[in-house]
């Protein structure tokens, strides 16, 4: 059983595939870390030695932010963004795109159920 970050990895998928399941991990930095660690890509989690996953710990710790740092991080810009009061915050602020998309129709994800989804109560 292979934990990083505290996270558990899943013992049958391939490690390249695994790291993934960490927050701030993707595919293209598993790819680097193992690179590094100069580990197969296609080996599964399960095979790893200990000194595998240790070598693979320790590129993380040193290179990476992850996790609960990672979203401290992120949330933390969001709120400076609000703070400032330019578009970006403001787009925040009411739960609206952020990057440019369109809004009368689509954006469904961000602004919820349309009006008439929800009935009214007759008195």
């Amino acid at each position: 059983m292979a934990r990083i970050a505290g996270i558990t990895l899943p013992p049958e998928k391939r490690i390249e595939v695994g790291l993934t399941y960490i927050y701030g991990i993707g595919r293209s930095k598993s790819n680097q870390i193992l690179q590094e660690a100069k580990i197969d890509k296609n080996k599964k989690v399960k095979a790893l030695s200990e000194d595998e996953i240790n070598k693979i710990r320790q590129i993380i710790e040193k290179r990476e932010k992850i996790e609960g740092d990672l979203r401290k991080e992120i949330s933390t810009n969001i709120k400076r963004l609000i703070d400032i009061g330019c578009f970006r915050g403001m787009r925040h602020k009411r739960k609206l795109p952020v990057r440019g998309q369109r809004t009368r129709t689509n954006a469904r994800t961000r602004k919820g159920p349309h009006g008439h989804a929800i009935k009214k109560m007759k008195a």
